[in-house]
């Protein structure tokens, strides 16, 4: 009679999965959560805070929106709390905090903070909006050029040096010829020099890509603020008045309440930012162009053994990536129809690198992050003029530590290309 067969591969007990989590999401909105408790608990303010929805030029009027301080800040301090538990929560459960969470904090958080802090004064939301629209936009730029460059293996810390470069190639050609367009033009090729310096020497030579990086900022600063003083600045009627680009209102969708003027009354700059985030989001996702520049951020050897010439893959890649911050660059100047000036662009490359962390290397979430860090811009702006209590000094910092708060704190675990920064020898 023959034994039974035993399935020793059954029998065996599986390993247990590990899961890793990250407290940092709920650690950080705790933080918060008790810096907001105590900020009303201190310093409470009576009163209503007044939203304006709709500017006086708008065609459909809303009527405006008066909310209690006190009774509207304890109401978001009760969903902080309810928040912050629930990020606890998924992160015991399954490793990590949902975005989502994170954003309805954010939000909320915005919503108690503003109601606090102009009390007793009107806030224009849409003016609100608008400006922070207008401070995203060359951080979008500089935020999809991170991650192009980024997802292609390309550590770009150069990307202030990009917009910088931009601004001022813009500028000058712009009042040579009195032809915005031409500028825009002359600024993405400016871009694409400064790129061409950073892949040629952290691709081809091999040399560290942070310290190219780190050094072409300082050139930049350094060429076009010589170029200010003696040139620009003796010549400033022929060479540094630039034109503007003028606003252009989509029909229909400019009337749209409180969105409409803001997203749909805009600059052809921010049309084509429009067009750029659309075309990065789908050409990096759904095209062969994004598979293959994927691939070789993420395993470069695999990539090669397939016939993908990966450090040509990253060449071009990256000079595309500085076309469109030299692109972002614009802003500064024909933008807004404002002259050049040394450091005008003020960090704003940084910004858009964290904001690339921030969206965790997808041009979306980036876009997002990007939106946040120009809304605290603009916020900083707004309290000012309308008297906040809050010291200038706070609001000055307030762009800045938004985004050391969403780069070290809500960020959670967020894992980048894995050949990210490393050179690609072949063989």
């Amino acid at each position: 009679m023959t034994a039974p067969a035993v399935n020793i591969a059954a029998e065996r007990p599986l390993p247990e999965t590990t899961v890793i989590r990250s407290w940092k999401a709920p650690v950080a909105l705790a933080v918060f959560t008790v810096l907001f408790a105590i900020l009303i608990l201190v310093a409470p303010r009576a009163g209503e805070t007044t939203f304006r929805l709709s500017s006086g030029a708008d065609p459909l009027q809303l009527p405006p929106l008066a909310l209690p301080v006190v009774l509207t800040t304890w109401v978001c301090l009760i969903f902080l709390v309810l928040l912050t538990a629930a990020s606890a929560y998924f992160v015991r459960a399954s490793g990590r905090s949902p975005l989502w969470i994170v954003s309805v904090y954010i939000g909320i958080i915005i919503i108690g903070f503003l109601t606090w802090a102009a009390s007793g004064s009107t806030i224009p939301v849409t003016g609100l909006l608008a400006g922070s629209l207008g401070l995203a936009v060359p951080l979008i730029y500089g935020a999809l050029c991170g991650v192009i460059g980024e997802r292609v293996g390309v550590v770009n810390i150069a990307i202030e040096g990009q917009l910088l470069a931009g601004a001022f190639t813009a500028a000058v050609v712009a009042s040579l010829t009195g032809v915005p367009f031409l500028g825009l033009l002359a600024a993405m090729v400016a871009g694409v020099l400064v790129a061409f310096v950073l892949a040629s020497f952290a691709i081809k030579y091999l040399v560290d890509q942070v310290i190219v990086g780190v050094v072409l900022n300082v050139l930049v600063i350094g060429v076009t603020g010589f170029l200010y003083s003696q040139v620009l600045q003796p010549n400033a009627a022929l060479l540094n008045t630039p034109p503007r680009f003028g606003r252009i209102a989509i029909p229909l969708l400019s009337d749209i309440p409180i969105v409409g003027p803001v997203l749909f009354n805009q600059t052809i700059i921010v049309y084509i930012m429009y067009v750029v985030i659309a075309a990065v989001y789908i050409g990096l996702f759904h095209t062969q162009w994004g598979l293959r520049l994927r691939a070789v951020g993420e395993h470069p050897q695999a990539a090669d053994t397939v016939g993908i010439k990966v450090n040509a893959t990253r060449f071009w890649n990256v000079l595309l990536a500085g076309s469109i911050a030299g692109l972002g660059g614009t802003v500064f100047t024909i933008g807004n129809g404002i002259a050049f000036n040394k450091e005008m662009t003020a960090g704003a490359g940084f910004i858009a690198l964290a904001a690339v962390i921030f969206g965790q290397w997808h041009p979306i979430k980036a876009t997002l992050a990007a939106l946040l860090f120009g809304f605290a811009s603009s916020l900083q702006n707004t309290l000012s003029v309308i008297g906040s209590p809050v010291p200038s000094e706070f609001m000055l910092m307030l762009p800045y530590l938004v985004t050391i708060f969403v780069v070290a704190g809500v960020v959670g675990k967020s894992r980048a290309p894995a050949a990210d920064g490393i050179p690609y020898i072949k063989g």
